[in-house]
């Protein structure tokens, strides 16, 4: 058990390290990011600002990590456990930083300065470790980053949060009075493109000699349509059509489609996967098309750690902030931290910013929303909360056990 008055002293070093550098994340991360949005893997002026950032601030950044251009790393310490601290920043095409990733840039730095600093007055042994993660929106960076051994260490934990619009956190007892989220819960997700080739022809001249790539791809969304009436009520299937041909006097030989396919667990996104597949495959069968894949990495769902949750709101409250414990159905919605809470015990959670109604993730709406003071200082507070969290497990031999305890035991939690 951690000492008490240590404990409280954290508090305050955490609370004045991130409340010094306020207008510094609001100016030269959180604005600079969201006036210039990057979609994934390009994410080059937020890789270079961030790591300017932290090197300006004395950490020594290291930058194009794991073989990725746009990650970086910066750690302190050199002994006891490890505390990773996950970053986002990448955009979404056209409607820029609508899922707020300049929000969560702005967070997790803040909170990695902020145990920082409380770590270094501590005296304690420890390390604390800041990981840039590109690509979150469908380029699945953090399963390239496991792959390419980011989080290979012994981690006792790895942290971060999401905003959300204030109305939609709220417990099914008490709706609309929570500050955010401790146990954010999301369902798995698959991941890929498929070609469909065919072969040219006049449309109107000799429209028998081409076989029609369009038609398989207007096959195959409407089949998918059908089979969503039999799937479960939290799954997803959803499709666009990237490339759909050229002129209408040509027949299409060649079409792309993007797909996502979602349920709450990978074993029946796996299941469904194949239904779908059916209906592609049965497509391009009917049209005469050739049929290829390019599969991108499968998001598993993310689960919430018990003890890291609990802290976390517990942290959160001692400032102010009221905090919903957990989703007991988890959000029909999808990140590669997933991929991360099945391999080492981690914390992904929300915090609520003022939003319009009937606005949510992934609309203009909120790319507006993630820019205001007000979501701003919801991001500074939710970085105290989870800072000290860092702190806890590092300083807390029987918080960073009970931890590992709930990984391996309670997944579902």
């Amino acid at each position: 058990m951690a000492n008490v008055d240590l404990i409280q002293e954290m508090r305050g070093a955490v609370s004045l390290a991130i409340d010094c550098a306020d207008q510094d994340l609001r100016k030269n991360i959180n604005q600079e990011l969201h006036q210039h949005p990057e979609i994934a893997y390009q994410e080059v002026f937020a890789h270079d600002t961030i790591t300017q950032f932290l090197q300006d601030r004395g950490f020594t950044a290291k930058r194009s990590t794991y073989d990725l251009a746009t990650s970086f790393e910066a750690e302190i310490g050199t002994s006891g456990r490890l505390v990773v601290i996950c970053v986002e920043y990448d955009a979404l095409p056209q409607i820029g930083h609508a899922c707020g990733h300049n929000l969560i840039a702005t967070s997790s730095i803040a909170a990695f300065l902020g145990a920082a600093e409380a770590l270094k007055k501590s005296g304690a042994a420890g390390r604390l470790r800041i990981l840039g993660t590109p690509a979150e929106e469908g380029g699945g960076g953090k399963v390239k980053l496991i792959d390419a051994g980011a989080f290979k260490d012994d981690i006792a934990a790895a942290i971060m949060a999401h905003p959300m619009p204030s109305h939609q956190i709220s417990g099914s007892n008490a709706p609309h009075i929570y500050d955010g989220l401790a146990g954010l819960k999301m369902i798995a997700s698959h991941k890929f493109r498929t070609e469909f080739r065919g072969k040219t022809a006049h449309a109107a001249g000799e429209p028998w000699n081409g076989v029609n790539a369009l038609d398989a791809a207007v096959a195959a969304y409407s089949s998918v349509g059908l089979l969503r009436q039999q799937i479960q009520p939290d799954e997803r299937v959803h499709a666009v059509i990237e490339v759909g041909g050229t002129v209408p006097n040509v027949i299409t030989d060649y079409t792309r489609m993007n797909w996502n396919v979602r349920s709450p667990t990978i074993a029946g996104a796996d299941k469904l996967l194949a239904r779908v597949k059916a209906c592609i495959e049965g497509s391009a069968t009917a049209t005469g098309c050739e049929l290829s894949y390019i599969v991108a990495p499968t998001y598993a769902n993310l689960t919430a750690n018990q003890a890291l949750c609990e802290v976390y709101a517990d942290e959160m409250g001692r400032i102010g902030d009221k905090i919903l414990l957990r989703n007991e159905n988890p959000i029909t919605a999808s990140t590669d931290m997933g991929n991360v809470s099945h391999i080492i015990p981690s914390f992904h959670g929300a915090f609520a910013i003022p939003a319009p109604p009937n606005t949510s993730l992934h609309n203009p709406g909120f790319t507006a929303a993630a820019s205001t003071d007000e979501a701003h200082e919801k991001a500074l507070r939710c970085a105290k909360g989870m800072a000290m969290l860092a702190v806890r497990v590092l300083l807390d031999e029987d918080l960073a056990s009970k931890a590992g305890n709930d990984f391996q035991h309670n997944h579902e939690w």
